[in-house]
């Protein structure tokens, strides 16, 4: 229900024993009102279970290849004009990688006891200034040329908060897998728009 005050209320109607099931499973429940004393003692509200959590070396390995991997969809969806998919494969490819490694990032100087919010909804509270700066950049209009800016400044934060994250976590890290695909994103940005193919391999 959203009121005219702009108040919102999400109901969501249960069985009495389903409710005592799953009540309390969220750290943030709060109870408003018990006029019949059914529901049992929680603690305190408080968002522990919504923290960033510390990644294992595995999971933090995946994310870097995910990221230099779906990111080469978005140059491809720009060099053909395709604006449409170079977008959606930038927002659902390559954002989610950023935002886990800013995540991190956020964690670390927090010792992992902070939440970043839905979807990132703290970043601009929680980074340091220039990074945020530069975090905002990953965000650009339709134009080509901003564009890739934003691709090349989202590819430059990434590599630099990986790089941290690992030697803060003593993960084994190397640049290989950055450089190679930055040099693939620059062929592509400069390759001329009636080329026949994106690499010549003749």
């Amino acid at each position: 229900m959203l009121f005219k005050s702009g108040l919102r209320i999400d109901l969501h109607l249960q069985q009495k024993e389903q409710m005592l099931k799953e009540y309390g499973t969220d750290s943030l429940t709060i109870p408003l009102l018990d006029k019949d004393q059914i529901l049992p003692s929680i603690a305190p509200s408080n968002d522990t279970d919504y923290h960033v959590k510390k990644p294992s070396e595995v999971l933090f390995h995946d994310t870097c290849n995910e990221f230099w991997w779906g990111i080469q969809n978005v140059a491809k969806g720009i060099w053909r004009d395709e604006l449409p998919f170079a977008k959606s494969s930038f927002e659902t490819l390559t954002r989610p990688e950023l935002d886990q490694m800013v995540a991190w990032q956020i964690g670390l100087a927090y010792d992992f006891k902070i939440a970043t919010g839905k979807q990132g909804k703290y970043f601009k509270k929680l980074l340091p200034t220039a990074e945020w700066q530069q975090y905002e950049q990953t965000y650009s209009d339709g134009n080509p040329a901003h564009f890739w800016q934003a691709v090349f400044t989202a590819c430059e934060l990434f590599s630099t908060l990986s790089e941290k994250i690992a030697a803060e976590l003593n993960f084994k890290y190397t640049t290989k897998e950055a450089s190679n695909m930055l040099a693939y994103l620059k062929h592509v940005a400069n390759l001329p728009k009636d080329a026949k193919v994106i690499v010549d391999e003749t």
